[in-house]
């Protein structure tokens, strides 16, 4: 009987929130959504120094660790030595990454049995030179 109640009170609670909005909210909150894109530049100034210094730090270790760079239609994939240090390493990275450039798709990932470890950078049309100029130092060029 009690599972029940609850059972009751949860759909009439979902219920009264799906009617409570209204079908031009809906659909002026997702145009909204959908329209708002981030430009290309790196807002540096959501990290605090500390921050930066930091990220600069992850950087080199992760350069150190690249193993190689696959083109791919909207940006690019690294390929990095497997290992936990790598990996928690690409985690803080792409945390502090997606704060300051909110425009890329990123995802890490592992293959399995102790496969390859891959970070991918990609995103909407025009950012795949941004990433180039952006990670020159991971393409063999200048230092980020």
């Amino acid at each position: 009987m009690k599972v029940f109640a609850i059972a009751v009170v949860t759909i009439i609670s979902v219920g009264a929130y799906l009617l409570s909005v209204s079908p031009t909210q809906a659909q002026t909150s997702s145009f909204t959504a959908k329209k708002t894109e981030s430009p290309f530049y790196c807002n540096r100034t959501t990290l605090s120094a500390e921050e930066r210094q930091h990220q600069k730090e992850l950087s080199a270790a992760l350069h150190s660790a690249l193993l190689g760079v696959q083109e791919l239609p909207d940006g690019y994939e690294f390929e990095f030595a497997p290992g936990r240090a790598n990996y928690q390493a690409l985690a803080e990275f792409t945390s502090m990454e997606q704060a300051c450039c909110p425009f890329f798709d990123i995802s890490i990932r592992l293959e399995r049995e102790h496969g390859k470890l891959w970070w991918r950078l990609t995103g909407r049309d025009g950012v795949k030179p941004f990433i180039h100029a952006e990670f020159t130092s991971w393409f063999g060029g200048s230092s980020i």
